[in-house]
């Protein structure tokens, strides 16, 4: 068959859910465009990993025309989307036009500031590998500033370190920086005293990891605690100018640097596709995952607003848009077939998240678990979900090494 008479589909995105779709599309009778704004495929949930000088970016990213390199039905596109005619049915990407006879969204999130531009301004931010880097030359920088401020008021500010939002990956960078901090910038600045450090994690509401069972977050919080992490409950932050915190019951905190993990939204193209959007500007999608009036289109990932079985809706989570990204590609195909598309219906495979060396907690198969055991789990699970095995194999090899020797390798100041 000419492969040009092929239905088209094109993929937004190249994150968790886009590459999904695109991978179970290999055998498919049609042909795929996939876009993304970068050339790489972009493992998150290890972004702080940077952060914190634990890792650098090309060991958590791939480049997305290698991981496509035999997959003959497919061509990768490096660009952005602006915009999206449903009824044309195309989508315009960096001033050129594309034609599609069907269209998976999987467009991701972006951090959420709630409208308080200071904040977006003066916070750091764990969302892309740029955020990533920013916010590790900073903490480095930091440690430089106060290695040689002779003023205690200043060194101190410079040394408190506020992380907001309690949830996952603000658990799990506060537990990262306290241990950096404790176990190797102690050795890096050894005339400096490093008792003056703070390490805050703010939480708004009154635990912290909200969406883990009861007996997870109070294991959550003591794991924080033997780390030396100082955790504020129903702490709303309602400003920040860069060189102070202001909360909402009128405390102040001097401090030089805050990490902002506490809101996600959807992509800014879902605000332009004029239709319809609940909470964090996620669209609203039929049960099919399919948009509402537009059955050739799907949505999913982050971007997509899917009330699950209990009336809540699903969290951005990998899982979800892996997931999301298998049934999207079962109905396209009973689509192709003539054939109804079903609902979607998510299997929760578990929470799990670290606080730190031999340190995590986990709901897996019904049970909930925590400390060392947890943290075998958490390790071996994201050295598996990491794409290619050259990455999979330095990143244990650098885990390893700062586990014996308590050491990161990526201490570097750079202008990437």
């Amino acid at each position: 068959m000419n492969p040009q008479k092929l239905p088209h589909l094109v993929i937004v995105g190249a994150g968790f859910g886009g590459l999904k779709a695109a991978q179970k599309l290999a055998k498919l009778p049609v042909r795929i465009t996939l876009i993304d704004r970068q050339n790489y495929h972009l493992f998150q949930p290890l972004l702080y990993q940077i952060a914190i000088a634990g890792l650098v970016p090309s060991q958590i990213a791939y480049p997305v025309r290698t991981i496509f390199r035999r997959q003959k039905n497919l061509t990768f596109q490096m660009g952005e989307v602006s915009a999206i005619d449903f009824d044309a049915r195309y989508v315009k990407m960096d001033g050129s036009v594309i034609a599609y006879d069907y269209l998976i969204l999987a467009v991701g999130g972006q951090t959420n500031f709630f409208g308080m531009q200071a904040l977006e301004h003066n916070a750091f931010q764990l969302k892309n590998v740029e955020s990533a880097v920013a916010t590790r030359n900073h903490l480095l920088e930091i440690f430089e500033q106060a290695s040689r401020e002779a003023d205690e008021s200043k060194r101190r500010a410079l040394l408190t370190f506020v992380v907001v939002g309690g949830g996952p990956t603000g658990v799990e960078t506060a537990g990262a920086l306290a241990e950096l901090i404790t176990h190797v910038m102690v050795k890096d600045y050894p005339h400096m005293d490093l008792k003056e450090v703070r390490v805050l994690l703010l939480e708004a509401g009154p635990y912290v990891m909200p969406s883990y069972p009861d007996g997870l977050r109070k294991s959550t919080f003591n794991l924080l605690r033997k780390k030396n992490v100082e955790i504020m409950l129903n702490a709303k932050l309602t400003d920040y100018n860069g060189e102070q915190v202001t909360l909402s019951n009128g405390m102040r905190i001097q401090t030089r640097t805050l990490i902002w993990t506490a809101g996600v939204r959807a992509a800014e193209l879902a605000d332009q596709l004029r239709v319809g959007q609940a909470a964090s500007s996620r669209v609203v999608t039929e049960p099919t995952l399919q948009l509402p009036n537009h059955p050739e289109v799907f949505v999913i990932g982050d971007a997509a607003y899917f009330v699950n079985g209990n009336g809540e809706p699903l969290p951005m989570l990998a899982t979800v848009a892996q997931q999301q990204a298998d049934a999207a590609v079962r109905n396209l195909k009973k689509i192709l077939k003539g054939e109804k598309p079903e609902a979607f219906h998510y299997k929760d495979p578990g929470l799990l998240a670290t606080i730190g060396r031999n340190a995590a907690v986990a709901r897996i198969w019904g049970l909930s678990f925590s400390g060392f055991i947890a943290w075998v789990i958490w390790v071996a699970l994201h050295i598996y979900r990491l794409i290619g095995f050259r990455n999979r194999l330095v990143v244990l090899i650098n885990w390893a090494w700062d586990y014996l020797f308590y050491e990161t390798q990526v201490r570097l100041i750079t202008k990437e």
